[in-house]
């Protein structure tokens, strides 16, 4: 992988770059007035992460593709109907409320991370899961700057935790009964909403289907319940022993839930 930045980078910028480049195992490249595709060429790399002043942008193949950033996408559009007030069916159908520990164990581009995050508040907290290395850092940093034009969606990015991991290893070391909510969003066979940020993400996302192993170990740490989200027509709910939840008949997701009820 290629790691390069603006053409005129700040100090901040570079040292960021050179971090990236040390933890992703890329190269560092200087652009000396290239292109982003001529730099691909001269490096016979089809992957190149740019890193920019507030945000991380990642191609693979062709810079003539979108690539792939971090966006908060319709999440944004949720997390202002919760602030004036209106519901969300994630997190009615959760239970959750202020102060609740939820992880989030698919984050993706952490979308139903902020929602979560909104929800818990301040006091509460969430902790994101990300196996794939560069999907990590592009949503890593970007939650870390990304400026939405409101304070309490930027304030909620800034709170989750984003660690990269696979979420079975990472469920497995918690103790029984430590957090409030589980939640897993598996990448979908087929892509329901397409837009500029999601779109690349199916490139990088994992595509295992989620175990009954990794079930287990959640209903063991929950303390509210395990929450699946899924497309309609999916077997998921009853080969992994979730409760179907009833949504929108125009709704192309639902989710499933197996309650645990420990909550203290």
């Amino acid at each position: 992988m290629i790691v390069t930045t603006a053409v005129k980078p700040s100090e901040q910028t570079m040292a960021k770059a050179r971090a990236l480049a040390e933890e992703l195992s890329g190269r560092l490249q200087l652009r000396r007035g290239q292109t982003l595709s001529q730099l691909m060429t001269a490096g016979a790399d089809d992957q190149l992460l740019v890193v920019l002043d507030n945000e991380v942008r990642y191609y693979k193949g062709s810079t003539s593709e979108q690539p792939l950033y971090y966006h908060p996408s319709m999440a944004f559009v949720r997390v202002k109907r919760l602030l004036r007030g209106d519901r969300d069916p994630l997190i009615d159908l959760s239970g959750c409320e202020p102060g609740d520990s939820v992880i989030d164990c698919t984050a993706g581009l952490a979308a139903d991370s902020l929602v979560f995050s909104i929800a818990v508040g301040a006091e509460g907290s969430v902790t994101a899961l990300e196996s794939e290395p560069v999907l990590h850092v592009v949503v890593r940093e970007g939650l870390r700057s990304y400026d939405s034009g409101l304070a309490e969606a930027d304030e909620a990015m800034r709170r989750i935790k984003l660690v990269r991991s696979n979420h079975t290893d990472y469920l497995s070391s918690l103790p029984d009964n430590s957090v409030d909510i589980v939640y897993f969003d598996p990448m979908f066979e087929e892509a329901i909403e397409e837009s500029s940020a999601i779109g690349p993400l199916r490139s990088l996302a994992n595509h295992g289907k989620l175990s009954e192993s990794a079930v287990q170990e959640a209903v063991r740490v929950a303390r509210k319940c395990v929450m699946l989200k899924e497309q309609k027509g999916s077997n998921e709910f009853e080969r992994l022993g979730f409760t179907r939840c009833k949504t929108k008949k125009t709704s192309k997701i639902t989710y499933g839930v197996i309650p645990v009820d420990r909550a203290t």
